[in-house]
């Protein structure tokens, strides 16, 4: 099995839903050149992360999973050969969710995910919080993969990531839509450092509003078999600019690390951390926008 190559594309979005849907499908197409085995959007590709305050034009904004905008990136992902993980403002009822779809090589719909947690602190609290995580078996060139998915403030929640862990991912993709500065990559280090795990994360270039760029990808193997001493788990940091930026996932490294290292689930107690189901919220974390 070879290395698992993963396309960031780190694009700026187009300014209406069918030239999101062109440049879209030309960046699946390029990255299909530089060897892709999956190829992944920042957050909300659809509308470039637009998150209108009147509900009606949000509403209107929306697309459907099942819709012909993310179809055609199955579609695409078909005529290609190559997992494509498409992001989107989903339709969805009493209000829209910020979700992906992630299509295998052979265009089936393997994942639909929708942000569990939204920034309801700004303007997230317009949308529909997802339910729940999920992994999934992706049949890639290079073999089957166990893939989660998070999508940005997910992140800053140690429990999303632990959570696919628990569920057996391998890799997690992290579509993005805010400034990546050291601590959020700091926290993307730790995600994929604690759990063993890929993680690859996409965000939006300088020029888009409020992004930077700098997508990353950790491969979370700290330490070689031959007792080398430490090793940077970061596979790629990107710079500021647009473009498709390539990490390349060693998978056989990393599964024999976590055969044998001691992070991830060998050693936890369970039995101890009843407190984490807890709904309580006392001083100094109460804020009352805070949905439950």
């Amino acid at each position: 099995m070879g290395d698992l190559r993963v396309a960031l594309l780190q694009v700026l979005p187009e300014k209406s839903l069918e030239g999101g849907l062109e440049k879209g499908l030309r960046c699946c197409r390029r990255a299909k050149e530089l060897g892709a085995d999956i190829a992944v959007f920042p957050e909300m590709w659809s509308t470039g992360y637009r998150i209108p305050e009147e509900l009606e034009e949000l509403r209107a904004l929306a697309v459907p999973a099942d819709g012909p905008f993310v179809g055609a990136f199955g579609e695409a992902a078909r005529e290609l050969g190559m997992a494509v993980c498409i992001t989107f403002l989903e339709a969805w009822d009493p209000l829209p969710r910020n979700s992906l779809c992630l299509f295998d090589r052979f265009g089936a719909r393997r994942l639909t995910y929708a942000k569990v947690h939204t920034c309801d602190f700004g303007e997230e609290s317009r949308l529909t919080p997802g339910d729940g995580f999920s992994v999934t078996s992706l049949d890639t060139a290079k073999g089957p993969v166990k893939v989660g998915t998070m999508i940005c403030y997910d992140r800053e929640f140690p429990e999303s990531a632990r959570i696919l862990m628990l569920q057996g991912a391998e890799v997690v993709l992290v579509p993005n839509a805010c400034p990546m500065e050291i601590q959020r990559l700091s926290q993307l280090r730790a995600r994929a450092f604690e759990n063993m795990m890929g993680v690859a994360t996409v965000n939006y270039p300088k020029g888009q509003p409020d992004c930077n760029g700098r997508s990353s990808a950790f491969d979370g193997v700290a330490y070689l078999p031959e007792g080398t001493g430490p090793r940077d788990t970061q596979l790629l940091e990107a710079g500021e600019e647009e473009g498709i930026y390539l990490a390349d996932f060693p998978l056989e490294l990393m599964r024999a690390y976590r055969r044998q290292e001691v992070h991830g689930n060998a050693y936890r107690r369970p039995r101890l951390y009843g407190q984490l189901l807890s709904e309580k919220v006392e001083e100094p974390f109460f804020r009352p926008d805070a949905r439950r």
